[in-house]
């Protein structure tokens, strides 16, 4: 048996009780391993009740007193109460969500009990300490006990049918026997200089801590020396992979070397209606240098809503045109292409260049003309969605892939256009992602952590701040008469609503409905237009068009809108039921205004109830305008693994680290993984780690290109 094996074959465990823990994540020993506390307590020297104050969060251990279903003296609410005693005095605990006859079974008079919770008084009478729905344990006078009391205790996240207790007598089972197995594969000079204890005393020492590592304030904050050990091996190991992904290109994929200095970008620059910012010369001169090697650029684009990010995507695109090469422009919606063709559509024609745009909505004639035109090298940029990616699209001679919103995609959909290029050549594209969402920095080394880095840190003159408000049911009559008195003075007017519903046929009747009711019963005065994401293309463009003339006062529309769509006289968005909204939604959604001389509102009309994360969101949105703050709020709020779907990315699971928590350690596990592989590119020296990133990545991505 190793550490590969599943629990269910090991003696004492069996698969009762390894399917439970499978709901859990946990199916191997190493996964029991890496499964860590969520928190610690001190019952090395527990308080006496009598000592104990409301207010706190407090451990006792007691032998059970009375036990049994009681009702309240006002609500006549049933509750499950038991009443403990240490001798010193008593604790009543309540539930009141309760299985009775589970109850009668755990809470035996006479029976010892850990209870743990906020101690409070008794609210009706004024005296007598009580917990409600404390956490609870029963301690059974063996000597197993010794592992539950007495010292500091690992409190594990847990599900219906394991007690603390199972998962505690399961993981000192399961580390004792294994926990030597696990063999140290960083290099000893790095243990060295951040003094990382080994990896087998931090496996044990992190769910059963001892001296010298029993310090519970660095233990419930994960920053005790065996937490530190695991959790920078694994934010090593994750860069490593990523650092050995990035030398595998850059040796192993041969590119385009462009000649970035044509002409082309110099009459771009003239014909632009406003001069470049200072932020997009940097990073136009970033892409140049990476056109102009001899391996294929790899680069991450961010920038916030309205920074110029399509102006960036037009000069990498010229450099590839005046090389004889092809760019592809991959967008995640059918509006935002065909927005980037309107947009780019005048400069396109200044500058001599003939783009073909490709959608899966385009009636089947035009879908053949403009493959036509890709495959024989008339189009010398392609804007699309998906649909580039389908098997019957070839290109001439494809040499820039620029992905834009990369999240709204999978990594192998990015991957299966790039392998579009170069046909006949046995080249490798050059890539260019793009995101309008502000990425955490701690997010960007992880999830784009292969990928150089760019930032358009600087808006482009004229555009607005927006105010943000958060407004309530009770307020609608106000804001109606605020958004008609914006149309009185020619202003426009964006109304989003969430859709929540999968199905077509349900979206078309709610979207339709919804625009039937301010049309006829709010705004019966006022034009007003419709667009949501079951519409042709045609339909939406006829309807967008309109709006930007103006003949359209109020657009009613789904999150179709959130990229992409540039109106500057709309000034004000009325985001209905905002409280379903994530934070970048809203921040993405926000961007469409402000974008020209009228002073710009977006209001946040929510409805109740609402849970707290959302109130927490709606307020972030009113106190901040800052994409990388918000960034990393979402981040906080939902976590790395909801955050766009990162799932998607390819990555492997992180079980021990949290990407923003451990930031600063992220930072320095990636210099050192970056450094190690820049002097050993196959880590022939260092066999051990190069099995572990193996094991570690397993298929997940097919990095190891350079061994």
């Amino acid at each position: 048996m190793d550490t590969q094996t599943h629990i269910q074959y090991v003696k004492g465990i069996g698969p009762r009780r390894s399917a439970q823990f499978q709901r859990l994540g946990v199916e191997t020993v190493e996964d029991a391993c890496f499964y860590l506390p969520r928190r610690y307590e001190d019952r090395r020297a527990l308080k006496k009740i009598v000592a104990l104050q409301p207010g706190q969060l407090v451990t006792i251990i007691g032998e059970v007193q009375m036990a049994g279903v009681t009702t309240t003296a006002r609500q006549k609410k049933k509750m499950y109460e038991v009443t403990v005693s240490d001798s010193s005095g008593i604790v009543t605990a309540k539930w009141f969500h309760f299985n009775a006859k589970y109850m009668k079974d755990v809470f035996q008079k006479g029976r010892k009990v850990v209870l743990s919770g906020q101690l409070q008084t008794n609210q009706y009478a004024g005296w007598g300490k009580e917990l409600i729905h404390p956490e609870h344990e029963i301690l059974s006078g063996d000597q197993e006990d010794l592992i539950h009391c007495g010292r500091i205790v690992p409190i594990y996240p847990a599900t219906e049918g394991l007690s603390q207790r199972m998962i505690r007598g399961t993981m000192k089972l399961l580390i004792d026997e294994f926990s030597s197995q696990f063999a140290d594969v960083l290099p000893p000079a790095i243990t060295d200089k951040y003094k990382l204890i080994p990896l087998a005393q931090a496996i044990n020492n992190v769910h059963f801590p001892d001296k010298p590592y029993d310090n519970l304030d660095q233990l419930n904050q994960n920053a005790s020396p065996p937490h530190k050990r695991l959790i920078f091996e694994e934010l090593f190991l994750l860069q490593v992979g990523l650092a050995l992904k990035k030398q595998g290109r850059h040796y192993e994929e041969k590119g385009v070397t462009f000649n970035p200095d044509g002409a082309l970008l110099g009459k771009l620059q003239s014909i632009l209606p406003f001069p470049l910012t200072g932020a997009q010369k940097r990073v136009i001169g970033e892409i140049k240098t990476d056109m102009s090697s001899p391996h294929p650029m790899q680069r991450l684009l961010q920038g916030d809503v309205g920074s110029g990010k399509t102006v960036i995507a037009l000069a990498a695109a010229l450099i590839a045109r005046e090389n004889g090469y092809q760019a592809a422009i991959m967008a995640p919606t059918e509006i935002l292409a065909e927005q980037h063709q309107l947009k780019l559509h005048h400069l396109l024609e200044q500058l001599e260049l003939r783009a073909a745009l490709l959608t899966g909505e385009m009636p089947a004639k035009l879908k053949r003309a403009a493959a036509e035109q890709i495959e024989s090298g008339q189009a010398q940029l392609i804007i699309g969605t998906h649909a580039l990616i389908q098997t019957e699209v070839k290109f001439a001679r494809l040499g820039l892939v620029i992905v834009d919103e990369q999240h709204k995609f999978g990594v192998a959909q990015r991957l299966t256009l790039q392998k579009k290029g170069g046909q006949g050549e046995n080249i490798h594209p050059d890539l260019l992602v793009m995101t309008a969402t502000p990425i955490p920095r701690s997010l960007a080394l992880t999830v784009y952590g292969d990928l150089s880095l760019s930032v358009l840190d600087e808006m482009p003159p004229g555009r607005q701040p927006v105010r943000t408000h958060l407004r309530y049911d009770k307020d609608r009559e106000k804001i109606y008469q605020f958004l008609r008195g914006e149309v009185g003075k020619g202003g426009q007017v964006y109304i989003v609503y969430p859709l929540v519903e999968e199905s077509e046929k349900l979206e078309l009747k709610a979207a339709t409905k919804m625009y039937e009711h301010f049309q006829k019963d709010v705004f019966p005065e006022l034009n007003l237009g419709l667009v949501h994401g079951r519409m042709s293309a045609n339909d939406k463009e006829q309807v967008m068009q309109a709006f930007r003339r103006n003949e359209i006062s109020i657009l009613i529309a789904t999150t179709v809108i959130e990229v992409g769509i540039d109106v500057p006289n709309t000034s004000i968005m009325l985001i209905e039921h905002a409280e379903r909204f994530g934070l970048s939604q809203l921040h993405q959604l926000r961007g469409r205004i402000g974008r020209g001389e009228r002073p710009s509102h977006c209001i946040l009309l929510a409805q109740f109830p609402m849970s707290v994360d959302a109130r927490q969101r709606l307020q972030v949105m009113v106190n901040c305008s800052d994409g990388f703050t918000i960034a990393e709020e979402d981040l906080r709020l939902r976590g790395p693994g909801d955050f766009w779907g990162t799932r998607q990315s390819g990555l492997p699971d992180l079980r021990v680290s949290q990407i923003l928590r451990d930031a600063p350690l992220l930072e320095i596990a990636r210099k050192e993984a970056f450094s190690l592989v820049a002097s050993d590119p196959h880590l022939e020296n260092h066999k051990p780690l190069l099995s572990a990133i193996e094991h570690k990545w397993k298929e997940k991505l097919d990095l190891l290109r350079a061994g």
